[in-house]
């Protein structure tokens, strides 16, 4: 992937960080998805008092280009405030899996440390219910 891609979703997802409501854990994420014909979505994480309502920044910005009728997916970025570059949740890498093994996912911390690993490296035993095969 392309350096200039890649900052362009780092920023995007730093931006969208800024909005997170993380009363709770204080542990404030951004992210930011790129669709296969470049369009960039957003998300952060929104936490509740009843936890298992919260949702995460991934998510967040995955289910907006989903619902924006978007299906297909280059790379996603996840940025955090944390000493290293932090890996999504195993309910992140499920919904990532859904649509592409293959897409990039960028992590990145506020120092500008970067990791990218493949969706299908972060999740090498995907759970595919009834489809055979991505």
């Amino acid at each position: 992937m392309k350096k200039l891609l890649i900052s362009k979703l780092i920023e995007k997802a730093k931006e969208a960080r800024l909005k997170a409501y993380s009363p709770y854990s204080k542990f404030s994420v951004g992210a930011a998805i790129m669709t296969d014909n470049g369009t960039i979505f957003t998300g952060c994480n929104i936490e509740n008092q009843s936890l298992g309502l919260s949702i995460c920044a991934e998510r967040v910005a995955i289910f907006k280009a989903i619902s924006e009728g978007y299906r297909k997916f280059k790379a996603l970025a996840i940025v955090v405030d944390t000493k290293n570059p932090c890996s999504p949740c195993g309910a992140c890498r499920q919904v990532m899996a859904e649509f592409s093994v293959e897409m990039d996912v960028i992590m990145a911390n506020l120092q500008n440390e970067i990791e990218i690993r493949k969706v299908k490296d972060l999740i090498p035993d995907v759970f595919q219910g009834l489809t055979k095969s991505h």
